[in-house]
């Protein structure tokens, strides 16, 4: 399979992360990228550059006033008096009708979600070149190729489009299956993260040429909390083009496995030309957000079954953190689609 990868993920090295009040490093960390790509090497993969895109991608999903944020923040930030090296929000506008702001502090609450965002010197540099990935690996789909995976970091599957969250900024899932929809009327993505894909939800929520799936962890216990669930089907042309199968927490290969049938019978019952699969691996029995009890064998199947569909796909990396079994389990489920394929 090709694997378009970027090592200018690096760039992004998320400091702050805070779970139930303390402060410590994020999960999502560089070392990610580097244990997938060598897995994927060591099994043989073809490993490509992304080609330049600019911006571009990013606006096909994201509003102006969202990029123009991520792009400049980081160096206003740094001239605010006391200001912290990365920029986290302490103030955000919850639920109610709110104004967009002009200080920092409350730009920043505006465009990020929750305290696992953190925005550095070089963020927007990394999620700038993980959107290059997803419309590198899309590009290639479009021209004829059967399938390919897009090695993107930092993930993207929590962005919506004005508004960071979850590790995410640029929402690599979603671009994907915008620049798709070039060659195809009609286009699903399939999230099988441990956590609801919320942000490409919302982007395409009122549409009826992207259905949206997503199988994992039960949010009424767990991120994202407040989307997921299985009432949210879409609103206006949308209504009925997005499925939500939520899981007990901690549930193994089996629920997963049946999730991921409903989740298949809704897409051919679309009949979309073309897939985004958003391929998370923090679904896994070791990952250390502890979600569900997928094994590599579960992958394996997924993978196989999804292949099934017999459409050209675009795999997108969403989560999947550091244990000894993360680089095994993309193996895994390469290995899973691609025996199915043949």
């Amino acid at each position: 399979m090709k694997i378009i990868y970027s090592d200018k993920h690096a760039q992004h090295d998320p400091q702050t992360f805070v779970v139930r009040g303390v402060k410590q490093r994020s999960a999502e960390q560089p070392e990610r990228a580097e244990r997938l790509l060598a897995a994927a090497r060591g099994a043989g993969h073809e490993i490509t550059a992304p080609a330049a895109h600019g911006s571009a991608p990013a606006e096909s999903v994201h509003t102006p006033e969202y990029i123009d944020f991520l792009k400049t923040i980081a160096g206003q930030w740094a001239s605010l008096a006391n200001a912290s090296p990365e920029v986290v929000p302490n103030v955000h506008p919850a639920r109610y009708p709110a104004t967009y702001p002009k200080a920092l502090a409350g730009r920043a609450g505006w465009h990020q979600a929750d305290l696992a965002c953190p925005i550095g010197p070089h963020t927007w540099d990394a999620a700038l070149a993980a959107t290059e990935v997803a419309a590198t690996a899309t590009d290639l789909v479009l021209d004829g190729t059967r399938e390919t995976y897009a090695l993107c970091r930092p993930p993207g599957h929590h962005a919506y489009s004005d508004m960071a969250g979850g590790f995410c900024f640029l929402n690599n899932s979603a671009i994907a299956a915008q620049r798709l929809r070039r060659g195809h009327a009609r286009v699903a993505v399939l999230d099988v993260d441990v956590h609801h894909g919320n942000g490409t939800q919302g982007i395409f929520f009122e549409r009826d040429d992207v259905l949206t799936v997503s199988i994992h962890a039960d949010p009424s216990t767990y991120y994202p909390y407040f989307w997921g669930h299985a009432h949210e089907t879409g609103t206006g042309k949308g209504h009925g083009f997005n499925l939500n199968l939520p899981l007990p927490m901690g549930s193994p290969d089996a629920p997963w496995l049946e999730a991921g049938d409903k989740a298949l019978a809704r897409i051919k019952a679309f009949a979309p030309t073309a897939l985004v699969v958003a391929l998370g691996l923090d679904a896994a029995a070791s990952d250390p957000l502890q979600g569900l009890k997928v094994t590599g064998a579960g992958f394996h199947a997924m993978a196989g079954k999804i292949a099934s569909l017999g459409l050209p796909t675009v795999l997108v990396q969403e989560g999947g953190y550091l244990s000894d079994d993360l680089g095994h389990n993309l193996v895994q489920f390469l290995a899973g689609f691609e025996a199915r394929r043949r």
